[in-house]
């Protein structure tokens, strides 16, 4: 059977007592603020001291959330991504991500790559598991596991650079990859 949702008699769906949204800031209460997305608590809370944190969900391409949203109703990339949020802080550490551009509207892709360029350059080692093509041409090292997946897969293919996969003659990585680059 299908979930059945019926608002709170108190509250009408807003989680809040009705005389703790009687409070405003800046003529409005905390429902209305939990409902907006970071890119609009940008502006809303331009000047505070904590725009930096929604700054950087933006540059994840995150922007579109809800400040509100609960964190079941993430996806896997979007998850991933918020996780990447704390590690901005730190150098010296392997960073372990599993398909980042998962849920990723395309053209956010070069916001995480920008993202993943400041880890990085912090000194940082990121593994990345991907299929994206264009995350995949943006790597410094590539180990390439074929030649297919699951149980007709599992032996490495290749191993080195963007450039050296692209020659590679085998491999269906770099055959997609030369597609999608237009070599």
């Amino acid at each position: 059977m299908d979930d059945i949702e019926q608002p709170c008699e108190v509250c009408s769906g807003s989680g809040f007592k009705p005389e703790v949204l009687q409070y405003l800031y800046r003529d409005k209460n905390i429902a209305d603020i939990m409902t907006m997305t970071v890119e609009e608590a940008i502006v809303f809370f331009a000047g505070e001291w904590y725009t930096g944190t929604f700054e950087i969900l933006s540059k994840l391409g995150l922007g579109y959330l809800s400040l509100g949203q609960r964190l079941d109703r993430f996806s896997g990339g979007e998850r991933q991504r918020l996780k990447l949020t704390k590690e901005l802080k730190h150098s010296n550490k392997i960073i372990v991500l599993d398909e980042p551009s998962t849920g990723l509207h395309p053209s956010d892709t070069q916001k995480l790559l920008d993202f993943v360029d400041a880890l990085v350059d912090r000194g940082n080692t990121l593994i990345v598991i991907e299929h994206n093509l264009d995350v995949i041409a943006h790597a410094d090292w590539i180990i390439d596991i074929g030649p297919g997946a699951g149980k007709y897969g599992g032996n490495v293919m290749f191993t080195g650079t963007v450039s050296g996969l692209l020659q590679h003659k085998t491999s269906v990585t770099a055959k997609y990859l030369r597609q999608h680059l237009r070599i």
